[in-house]
C-alpha cells in the first residue's frame, strides 16, 4: 500500500470511532509537516463540539506508533510528521517495485477514450495537436492504473464533401490522387476539389449525384471511397508515429461505421417518444437545454430531407458503446466549445436508456492553442498550421540546441536526442498547461533546458545516467535506503508522493499536475545532488545514494512516459 493510501485508512479509523461512522480525514501535504489532517474541522461541526478536542480524540484513537508523530495545530488541524526509519523502510519498498509504488485499479473498468479524430482528405493541423496528446496521455495513464482501455479515434470519413472529392479523384486519375495522398498534400487535395464544386460548371452536380450514390451503397463509388480513406490513414498514422502516441490503424473507428446503426437509433428515439418535429427535421430534445429565448434546445436527429445529423452519429455512437462495448466510462477529449453539445448526447442517451449510473460519459475539455498575438496559433500567412510542420520545426530548433550543447555527440545520438527533446517539447507545454485554458506556444521557453518545461526533466533523467557511467558502477537492487540528510528525506518524501499523483491523474485527466510533480521532483533531486556527493560517498552510504538516483531516474522516466515522452539517456 501506498505511504498517503496507508495514512489516509490510519486516520479514516480513527475519525470512525470518534465520529461513530465514516468521515474524510481530509488528509494532504503540508509546509508545516508532511501531512496536514483537516477533517477534525468539519466533523467538530457534525457533533457541535470543541475542534481540537475532536482532534486530541482523534489522534488518541490512531495507531500511527510505527509511521509517525502527530499533535494537534491551530483551531483544529492535525500534523503529522512521518518518523525516518517509516520514511526509509517505505521508500524502499517502493525502490524493490517495478510499478514504483502505483497500485493498479481494484475494479478495473472499460474505458472509451474518443480523441484525435481527423477529417479524412485533410492534414492534421494544430487545432488536432491538443485532443491526440491529452488522449493519449489519458489512454497510458489509465492502461498501466490496469483499466482495460478502448482507444477510439472517431474519423470524419462520411458525408456529403466526399462527392466532391470522388469526382475530384475521378478527374485527375487514381494513380495522381494517391500520390498527392501518400505525400501528405491532402489540403491541397481537398482545396482542389472545393475549388471545382464552387466554380466549375457541372462539377457540383456531378459531386451531388456521387454523394446520393455513396449513400445508396454503389460499389464503384465505394472502391473508391475507400481508396481516399486508407490514403488518408496512412498519413495520419505517419504523423501519429513522429508524434509518438499509441494510435494505430485497428483504432479508427469513423462516422461511417455508425451507417448500419442510424436507422435502429432512430427507431428506437421514435419508439420511446423522444423525437420531435421541428421545421420538418426530426430531433431531440434532452431536458434542461434551453437557448437565449427560452426554448428547448434541440439535437438534429434526421435532417428535412430524410439525411442524419452528425448527432445521430453521436447518439448512435454512445448507443453502440454502451449497449454492445459495455462501458463503463467513455472520455471524450474534445474542446470546450463542443461541451453542450456533448452533454446534450449524454443527456438523451440517458432519456433513452442507454447511459445508467455506474457509467459515465465524460468530456475532457481542453483551451485553445494561441500565438503570441493572443489569437488561434497560425502561419506567418494567417493559415492554419499544419501539425506535420509543427512537429518538423521543433525536431529542427532542437536539433540546432543539442548540436550547440552537446557538439560530442555523434549525429545519430544527435538526431535522436533531438527526436526526443522536440517532440517531447511540443507535448510538454500542452499536458503541463491547465487543461481546460488557453495556452500560448512559444518555442523559446518550450525548449529551454531549465525552468518548467519538457528539456529539463529530460534532462534531469539524463544527468542521472551519466553518474552512473561516469563512476562505472549500477545501483545495487538489494540496497538499504537510509534518509540521514535532510535533502535525502526531501527526496524520499516525493518520490512516496508518486502513487498518488498518478492515481489521481487516472481520476482527472488534469495532467499538469502530474507534470508540476515531476518539476518537483527534479528540484529535489538537484537539491539532493548538491548536498549530498554520491560517487565520493562509501559503503552503505554510497550504496543507498545510488539507488536514490535509480528510484528517481525511474520515477521520472515513469511519469514522462505516461506524458507520451521519451527520456533519452544522454543528452
Amino acid at each position: 500500500m501506498d505511504l498517503e493510501s496507508l495514512l489516509h485508512d490510519r486516520f479514516a479509523s480513527a475519525f470512525a470511532t470518534v465520529a461513530d461512522g465514516p468521515a474524510d480525514p481530509a488528509l494532504r501535504r503540508s509546509q508545516h509537516a508532511d501531512f496536514q489532517a483537516d477533517g477534525a474541522l468539519a466533523l467538530a461541526r457534525r457533533l457541535g463540539r470543541n475542534p481540537r478536542e475532536v482532534a486530541a480524540e482523534i489522534l488518541a484513537a490512531a495507531d500511527l506508533a510505527d509511521l509517525a508523530d502527530a499533535e494537534p495545530a491551530g483551531p483544529g488541524f492535525i500534523n503529522v510528521t512521518l518518523h525516518d526509519d517509516a520514511v526509509a523502510r517505505l521508500l524502499g519498498q517502493v525502490y524493490g517495485d517495478q510499478r514504483l509504488g502505483v497500485p493498479t485499479a481494484e475494479l478495473p473498468q472499460t474505458v472509451i477514450i474518443d480523441y484525435s479524430a481527423p477529417n479524412v482528405a485533410k492534414e492534421m493541423h494544430v487545432g488536432h495537436l491538443r485532443s491526440t496528446v491529452i488522449g493519449d496521455a489519458a489512454a497510458r495513464a489509465l492502461t498501466w492504473l490496469g483499466h482495460d482501455v478502448v482507444r477510439a479515434n472517431h474519423l470524419g470519413d462520411w458525408g456529403t464533401p466526399f462527392g466532391m472529392l470522388i469526382e475530384h479523384l475521378l478527374d485527375i486519375g487514381e494513380a495522381e490522387a494517391v500520390h498527392e495522398l501518400s505525400v501528405g498534400d491532402l489540403s491541397g487535395f481537398y482545396r482542389a476539389a472545393r475549388a471545382k464544386f464552387d466554380g466549375e460548371p457541372g462539377f457540383a452536380d456531378r459531386a451531388r449525384a456521387r454523394v446520393v450514390a455513396l449513400q445508396a451503397g454503389d460499389e464503384a463509388t465505394l472502391r473508391l471511397w475507400r481508396l481516399l480513406v486508407a490514403e488518408s490513414e496512412k498519413y495520419f498514422l505517419s504523423v501519429y508515429a513522429r508524434l509518438g502516441v499509441t494510435l494505430t490503424d485497428a483504432d479508427f473507428c469513423g462516422e461511417s461505421f455508425y451507417n448500419d446503426r442510424l436507422d435502429p437509433v432512430v427507431d428506437e428515439l421514435e419508439r420511446l417518444g423522444l423525437l420531435r418535429d421541428s421545421g420538418g427535421a426530426r430531433c431531440a430534445f434532452p431536458a434542461g437545454f434551453t437557448g437565449r429565448d427560452g426554448e428547448p434546445l434541440p439535437i438534429i436527429v434526421r435532417k428535412t430531407g430524410g439525411g442524419y445529423g452528425y448527432g445521430a452519429t453521436d447518439l448512435a455512437a454512445i448507443r453502440y458503446r454502451t449497449q454492445d462495448l459495455h462501458a463503463d466510462r467513455m472520455l471524450y477529449v474534445v474542446g470546450n466549445e463542443q461541451r453542450q453539445h456533448l452533454e446534450m448526447v449524454y443527456q438523451t442517451a440517458r432519456e433513452a436508456g442507454w447511459l445508467k449510473e455506474p457509467a459515465e460519459a465524460v468530456h475532457v475539455g481542453y483551451g485553445l492553442v494561441l500565438g503570441a498575438d493572443g489569437r488561434k496559433l497560425a502561419s506567418r500567412s494567417g493559415d492554419t498550421v499544419k501539425l506535420a510542420d509543427l512537429l518538423d520545426e521543433a525536431v529542427t530548433r532542437a536539433l540546432a540546441l543539442v548540436q550547440e550543447k552537446n557538439p560530442e555527440l555523434d549525429a545519430q545520438t544527435q538526431a535522436a536526442v533531438a527526436q526526443s527533446v522536440g517532440i517531447g517539447a511540443i507535448k510538454y507545454v500542452d499536458l503541463s498547461s491547465e487543461r481546460g485554458k488557453d495556452y500560448t506556444f512559444d518555442w523559446d521557453r518550450m525548449l529551454s533546458f531549465s525552468g518548467d518545461t519538457g528539456a529539463y526533466l529530460q534532462y534531469t533523467y539524463a544527468r542521472i545516467q551519466s553518474i552512473f557511467r561516469r563512476g562505472g558502477v549500477v545501483p545495487d537492487p538489494a540496497a538499504v535506503l537510509l534518509v540521514a540528510h535532510p535533502a535525502e528525506r526531501a527526496l524520499a518524501m516525493e518520490l512516496l508522493h508518486f502513487p498518488a499523483v498518478v492515481t489521481l491523474a487516472g481520476q482527472t485527466l488534469q495532467f499538469h499536475r502530474l507534470a508540476a510533480y515531476l518539476q518537483g521532483l527534479a528540484g529535489a533531486f538537484t537539491s539532493f545532488y548538491d548536498n549530498c556527493p554520491v560517487l565520493k560517498s562509501k559503503d552503505e552510504v554510497l550504496a543507498s545514494r545510488l539507488a536514490l538516483c535509480d528510484l528517481t531516474a525511474r520515477t521520472i522516466a515513469r511519469g514522462l512516459d505516461l506524458l507520451g515522452i521519451t527520456a533519452p539517456p544522454r543528452m
